[in-house]
C-alpha cells in the first residue's frame, strides 16, 4: 500500500485561522499485515521512510497569503499505524508526530509532541469538527484528526499558540492499494461459487 499526501491539507490550531498546506511530494510506502477479519488489513507505515514536506513560504498559506519567508514548520513522525478496511474504504490510522518550528537558522523552538487518530470519518472536539472521506475508486481518501497539543515549555510559543490547545489536521491523500481489488475479486468468486453450489443443490 502507498500514501501519498495531496494539495488541500490543512492544519488548524485553536482558535487561529487554519494554515493551508500543500502536502504533496510526501507520503510512503506501507507493509499490510492479516487479521482475525478478512476485510481488515493492520497498515504499519515505517517512520525512517514516510515523509512530510514542511511548512514553509513555498507550501502554505495564512489568511490567503505565503508564510512568511523564513518561518519553517518541520514534521517528524514517529507512528503511523493502524487498520484499513478494504470493502467499506474504512481507515483509522494512529499518528504520533514531533512539530519543529524555526526562524531561518537563529530561533529553534521546543518540539510540538501530537498524538491523535486520522480517520475517514467523523470527528469533533470542543473548538473543532471535521468529516473524513472514506477510500474512493479512484484512490482518493480524506483523513481527519483532533488532538490536543501540550505546553513546550517555551513561553513565547506557548503564550503564542494558546498552549495546551486544541488542532485540527486535514489530510487530503491518494491510497494505491492492489490488495483491495484483489480481495474484491476473491469475495466474488466466493460468491459465485456459493451460489453455483446452491444451484447444484
Amino acid at each position: 500500500m502507498y500514501l501519498k499526501s495531496l494539495k488541500g491539507s490543512r492544519l488548524v490550531i485553536g482558535s487561529y485561522p487554519p494554515f493551508d498546506y500543500d502536502a504533496r511530494g510526501g507520503g510512503g510506502v506501507a507493509t499490510l499485515l492479516p487479521t482475525e477479519r478478512n476485510n481488515i488489513q493492520k497498515v504499519v507505515f515505517s517512520s525512517e521512510t514516510f515523509s512530510i514536506p514542511p511548512l514553509t513560504w513555498r507550501t502554505t498559506k495564512f489568511l490567503y497569503l505565503p508564510l512568511v519567508p523564513g518561518l519553517r514548520i518541520e514534521m517528524a513522525m514517529d507512528k503511523l499505524e493502524g487498520n484499513i478496511d478494504l470493502i467499506t474504504g474504512e481507515i483509522l490510522l494512529r499518528f504520533e508526530s514531533r512539530f519543529i518550528f524555526s526562524i531561518s537558522s537563529i530561533f529553534r523552538f521546543p518540539h510540538l509532541y501530537v498524538k491523535t487518530t486520522l480517520v475517514t470519518g467523523k470527528v469533533k472536539g470542543k473548538l473543532h469538527e471535521e468529516e473524513g472521506l472514506i477510500l474512493q475508486n479512484d484512490g482518493k481518501a480524506t483523513l481527519v484528526g483532533i488532538a490536543m497539543i501540550p505546553p513546550t515549555g517555551n513561553k513565547v510559543l506557548d503564550i503564542f499558540l494558546g498552549l495546551p490547545n486544541e488542532a485540527l489536521a486535514v489530510l487530503q491523500c491518494e491510497i494505491k492499494l492492489k490488495e483491495k481489488e484483489q480481495f474484491a475479486q476473491v469475495v466474488q468468486t466466493s460468491s459465485q461459487s456459493a451460489q453455483m453450489e446452491k444451484f447444484s443443490n
